[in-house]
């Protein structure tokens, strides 16, 4: 029979899948990266709407309605003070194919991507398909990602490295001074910065910055999504933008791989980013406040946890044997070595659940951290 490629060959289902398909039925699950919040009434009923009257029925451009381009660049000069051309915007299903073609479109056989570790399970995974080769870079203490430790990693091989804030699974946020350095390493290097920006809005402390911001090249893509913003994961809704030399490349492998994202995904996101953004604040101001929750109960509990300012994780260090007693108990949580090795001895919780939830899930974490000790 027919063989498999090398590159599948190297990739395996996600071990937080391994993790969800071992819980009981009934087990409170902290391990999803999901808001628990319903997308905005405006992004829904403008889908419904544009299926109402046909509007979705066909082909949007390949790189999506002009109408989405120009929102999306709308939100990066309110959010990010950049001057995004809708004509560098390509609309793809989710961040996760944003990702997929950026990669596709810039890495040769053999050629490194340096990316944070731990870090989404998406930077290793999609590496092996491009035919490329990863290359983790451990954290700091604090769990962001040194720049110098990008820079010594970055051989004349590299031909891209992903800076991830705020992060999945550490919930860090990059300092300012970070982001400008990881701007000045893809410039003076020569290299691609894929910046995943998808929980750019979800910030408690500090602010997100973007290297796009600080970039003196084109050698700079962002990667962004509604996904997390508007709590609008099911719908398949990101994009990346960059340099039209860069954008016209990753459109040749989203056209064959995808034609064009969803219309009616694309008329919900529209309206989504054009529209209040009240419901964003709420959701960032919950999630806080779940933060901190989580946050007093693991270090109740003697667990040292450095305080993620983004994002919706918490990511604690843990005693061997901890993560299956949590399991055991009927909480889910993801182990650390499922976002690389050195998330070896960490726990990833998702605080995207409701505040009750929450705390029968701390007492139940409570209990597993006696046991172990």
């Amino acid at each position: 029979m027919t063989g498999f490629s090398s590159r599948v060959e190297q990739v395996s289902i996600s071990g937080i899948r391994e993790v969800f398909e071992a819980a009981g039925e009934d087990a409170i699950n902290l391990g999803l990266g999901q808001p628990d919040f319903p997308t905005p009434e405006n992004a829904k009923q403008a889908a419904i709407e544009a299926i109402q009257a046909g509007d979705s029925d066909g082909y949007t451009s390949n790189k999506g309605t002009l109408e989405l381009r120009e929102a999306i660049a709308g939100k990066h000069a309110r959010d990010n003070d950049l001057d995004v051309d809708p004509e560098n915007v390509i609309a793809t299903a989710g961040g996760s194919e944003a990702l997929h073609i950026a990669l596709e479109a810039h890495v040769d056989q053999g050629q490194e991507v340096v990316f944070p570790d731990p870090g989404f399970v998406s930077y290793e995974a999609l590496t092996h398909l491009a035919g490329g080769d990863p290359v983790p870079v451990e954290l700091r203490e604090d769990l962001t990602m040194d720049p110098a430790a990008v820079e010594d990693a970055i051989t004349e091989n590299t031909a891209a490295f992903v800076v991830n804030s705020p992060a999945n699974p550490t919930g860090a946020v990059q300092s300012t001074e970070d982001m400008r350095e990881f701007a000045r390493i893809a410039d003076e290097h020569d290299v691609l910065c894929i910046s995943d920006e998808v929980y750019g809005r979800i910030v408690f402390e500090g602010e997100h910055r973007s290297p796009l911001e600080f970039a003196e090249s084109d050698n700079v893509v962002v990667v962004d999504a509604c996904s997390k913003t508007y709590s609008m994961t099911g719908w398949r809704l990101g994009w990346v933008t960059g340099s039209h030399e860069r954008v016209e490349r990753m459109l040749r492998v989203h056209q064959y791989c995808q034609a064009c994202a969803s219309a009616p995904a694309q008329y919900a996101a529209e309206a989504a980013l054009s529209g209040p953004q009240d419901p964003v604040d709420e959701m960032v101001a919950a999630f806080e406040e779940r933060r901190d929750v989580v946050l007093d109960g693991l270090e109740d509990m003697g667990l040292d946890v450095p305080t993620p300012q983004g994002a919706f994780y918490a990511m604690p260090r843990v005693p061997e044997g901890w993560v299956d007693e949590v399991i055991d108990r009927g909480v889910v949580v993801v182990p650390g070595e499922a976002f690389g090795a050195n998330g070896a001895g960490h726990a990833r919780i998702s605080y995207a659940t409701d505040m009750e939830t929450l705390k029968e899930a701390l007492a139940i974490m409570d209990e597993a951290t006696e046991a172990v000790r």
